[in-house]
């Protein structure tokens, strides 16, 4: 159980810059003149919408983020994950452009006087994507198979990426690493007493005796790890029948990547698009069609597809719980999947393995056939 000194150390990791201070970090350590910044919402780090003064050629909306000051004691690991980004655009992903500081490196440590401590933070500034997160649109079978083939195309383009710092990618004890569920076992006591412990205890024995067994039988890659319905942007085109449909013109956040396995992403996937779906048990049969089209799953890893969706529902929700105890002000921000997720979570565990994959095996199959369901 965390005590009460760990909550309290957790949260003055997070930074709590103001607008003002905000804009002068802009303006002196990347040298652009800010016109109007408001802050967005994060999970443990702190974002900020930054509108600066029109220049010749270049954008006028960035994304200013500055790391906790955990995060910020591995100057590496965003070294290597502002790399990716830089890598991904270039191979034709939707992703951000890093901006260099006026040094012309792609972070800045920025160190602040609190009174009590000094205290350090990595600031960097990313270009801002437009678009609608897939949590505001109807998300159509479709649009399930493209973000599950986006996600495979995401991890096997990163096989041929390489940095001297790519070894900072892995992330022994990470907690939002799949394969890191039996360390949520830390963190129960703030759940309480009641079905959802029991649910989530549930699938850490299980994890412990069916999935870590199998790891070695996975295929390695670098995940995204966060592939959830925020981080991924859509614009509106019209369909050939006049209809509005939606295509996926953006990924965002790539703060939790390391190394992991390609069964690791789908799951991840299919979690997340389950969040605002009406049918939440039929989405996973297109993300992993999708998913497939492109890496198919061996039998060991499938097989293991349908407790890893449950690990990361148990991942997402225990760490919601937790973090609401460190920062009560951003509890709307927090427990967004909670508000199906815990339902979606009992649905799964209800209906058993068996018929949850009954359903996602027959759907992916039918696109074989070219006969979606």
């Amino acid at each position: 159980m965390s005590s009460g000194n760990d909550l309290q150390s957790e949260a003055r990791s997070k930074p709590t810059f103001s607008e003002e201070q905000a804009s002068a970090l802009v303006e002196s350590v990347f040298g652009l003149k800010v016109s109007k910044v408001q802050p967005l919402p994060s999970y443990d780090d702190q974002n900020f919408h930054v509108y600066v003064t029109k220049t010749k050629d270049g954008p006028t909306e960035y994304v200013l983020k500055i790391s906790n000051t955990e995060t910020s004691k591995n100057p590496d690991l965003i070294e290597v994950q502002n790399h990716i980004v830089m890598f991904l655009k270039a191979a034709g992903f939707p992703t951000a452009s890093v901006c260099r500081t006026k040094g012309d490196n792609t972070t800045s440590l920025v160190s602040v006087d609190s009174g009590s401590e000094i205290k350090s933070y990595l600031v960097r500034l990313l270009t801002y994507l437009p678009g609608r997160p897939i949590a505001e649109i109807p998300i159509s079978p479709q649009l399930l198979y493209e973000i599950g083939k986006l996600a495979a195309n995401l991890d096997k383009t990163l096989e041929k990426f390489h940095h001297p710092k790519l070894s900072s990618l892995h992330r022994e004890n990470f907690i939002w690493n799949l394969k890191n569920v039996p360390l949520l076992e830390k963190y129960l006591y703030a759940l309480g007493q009641n079905r959802n412990r029991e649910i989530v205890e549930q699938v850490i024995h299980l994890f412990k005796e069916e999935v870590m067994s199998k790891l070695s039988h996975f295929r390695e890659c670098i995940n995204h790890g966060d592939l959830n319905d925020h981080n991924i942007l859509t614009e509106s085109c019209k369909s050939a029948s006049g209809d509005a449909e939606y295509q996926v013109s953006g990924i965002l956040d790539f703060d939790d990547m390391s190394y992991g396995y390609y069964v690791f992403e789908v799951a991840i996937t299919i979690m997340y698009m389950m969040i605002e779906s009406k049918s939440p048990i039929q989405v996973g049969g297109h993300v992993l069609a999708g998913f497939e089209s492109v890496t198919p799953l061996t039998a060991v890893e499938r097989s293991a597809l349908f407790l890893l969706v449950c690990s990361r529902f148990c991942q997402s929700l225990v760490m919601a719980a937790h973090s609401c105890q460190l920062h009560p002000e951003n509890k709307d921000y927090l427990m967004v999947t909670a508000k199906t997720g815990w339902k979606h979570l009992q649905q799964m565990f209800d209906m058993g393995q068996k018929a949850v994959e009954a359903i996602w095996f027959e759907t992916a199959k039918s696109y074989e056939s070219g006969i979606s369901m």
